[in-house]
């Protein structure tokens, strides 16, 4: 048994893994922050050092780590069964959790398929709204369209649907051709309404090939927290709708609360045909992913069983039995705790802290917030982007840790999006935190 040795651990890291958008050959000239255990909102490295998780374990965490209600959910499981496929087979946590999902979710999305990650959840939600339309005398709808600046996973339709010239034009290749519509960064002002107009315009142009809109609703995470209001949104799909074009609201960063609301949707007030969740799903504990869709989809797949009309899609891990159970006990939860409510009070709180001390640094250029999700830019006091070699988002991120926060940024964009079950004493460790990293780079 190897021991739980840091210099040994460090060793065989750099021996073996190869970690997710990481420069490998900077990795291996730094030592790893090993995390060992966690609890509430804080992760606990080898040596013993607390730190509050300010990025949710990558925008998962909901309720805290080892939450008891969560943790017995999935012991209790696990002395049932572990997994059993959902492949000519069926299981009480995931019909349950499936019932849950379809009450909660107001727009008539009575069907959930499962998957494993929020690309799969939007891999699906590509192929059946591309199936429908085959299937119901659509066939020349063969094109999607997506927004500036979109991420919504790493497999190749997600990628085909991307928009984020770092991460996926390497690629290009490989994918196909979507439609892009531009989008605005913040939710306010002249670029809102040139956007819009532009958007629109490329929609009446090209309506008639598209199969669906793909979008992130209200925030644009991996885009380094871009916004945009519900008026924009609801114009766009006010024509995308008329147009006959699907939307499919991808809401794997976004949903579970992130925006103060359990759907970002219900702050739009428009029905999606589609809608993908993830990340938050299972609270944060196992992968779990699902792609709700309506009775009318649902109905254009129904055939005899010799047709091929059925959506031929599926993982081995589909609908886990623990992963249902934890998203079950994570959705109790927001009925049990106070619901969301006092998230909006945690995202008020936030929003003050990151007004009184963050804003007024000279090397901040513009804070974004929707309900937890926080993006902060950093430039030069001048205005000027920093050099890309200096990797500022990268420097006070890592003296971050020396305050007590894990954050990780999108370039020069500070992210925050802590658990939701953060107290409002925590959210002001973390903003101190960060505000302290940000002082400590900038005088080095």
């Amino acid at each position: 048994m190897i021991p739980d040795d840091p210099k040994l651990l460090t060793e065989l890291d750099h021996e073996h893994l190869w970690h997710p958008f990481t420069q490998q050959e900077q990795w291996t000239d730094e030592d790893p922050l090993i995390i060992t255990s966690a609890s509430g909102c804080y992760l606990r490295d080898i040596s013993g050092k607390r730190y509050i998780d300010g990025v949710s374990s990558l925008w998962t965490n909901v309720h805290g780590h080892r939450h008891p209600r969560l943790n017995q959910a999935i012991q209790t499981q696990l002395k049932k069964v572990a997994h059993s496929t959902l492949l000519g087979l069926t299981h009480p946590p995931a019909i349950k959790l499936a019932h849950r999902l379809a009450n909660l979710a107001p727009w008539g999305l009575k069907r959930v398929f499962y998957s494993d990650n929020g690309s799969t959840a939007v891999e699906v939600a590509l192929k059946m709204a591309f199936q429908y339309h085959q299937q119901t005398g659509a066939e020349k709808r063969t094109r999607f369209a997506c927004l500036q600046d979109a991420y919504h996973g790493d497999t190749i339709g997600a990628v085909s649907v991307g928009g984020i010239d770092l991460f996926h034009s390497l690629y290009r290749p490989l994918l196909f051709d979507a439609l892009t519509l531009p989008a605005p960064l913040t939710p306010d002002g002249k670029e809102e309404a040139e956007c819009l107009e532009q958007a629109l315009k490329l929609l009446d142009q090209e309506g008639d090939s598209i199969t669906a809109l793909v979008f992130e609703p209200l925030v644009q995470g991996a885009a380094g927290m871009k916004m945009h209001s519900t008026h924009y949104l609801q114009r766009l799909l006010h024509r995308a709708r008329e147009l006959g074009i699907l939307l499919i609201a991808d809401e794997v960063a976004v949903g579970m609360g992130r925006t103060g609301t359990l759907f970002a949707m219900s702050q739009v007030n428009i029905a999606p045909d589609f809608l993908c969740l993830a990340k938050g799903l299972a609270g944060g504990y196992l992968p779990l992913a699902a792609t709700l869709t309506t009775e009318e989809v649902y109905e254009a797949f129904l055939g005899e069983a010799t047709s091929t009309k059925q959506l031929f899609h599926g993982h081995t891990f589909t609908g886990n039995p623990l992963a249902c159970a934890a998203a079950l006990a994570s959705l109790e939860l927001f009925d049990e705790e106070g619901g969301l409510e006092g998230v909006q009070r945690s995202a008020e709180h936030l929003a003050y802290l990151l007004d009184s001390l963050i804003s007024d640094e000279p090397q901040v250029a513009a804070i974004r917030q929707k309900g937890f999700l926080v993006g902060i830019d950093l430039r030069n006091p001048d205005g000027t982007p920093f050099d890309p070699a200096c990797r500022m988002g990268h420097e006070v991120s890592m003296a971050a840790r020396n305050h007590g926060a894990i954050i990780r940024p999108l370039q020069d964009t500070l992210v925050l999006n802590p658990p939701l079950s953060i107290t409002h004493d925590e959210l002001t460790s973390l903003v101190r935190a960060v505000q302290r990293a940000i002082r400590a780079t900038m005088s080095d």
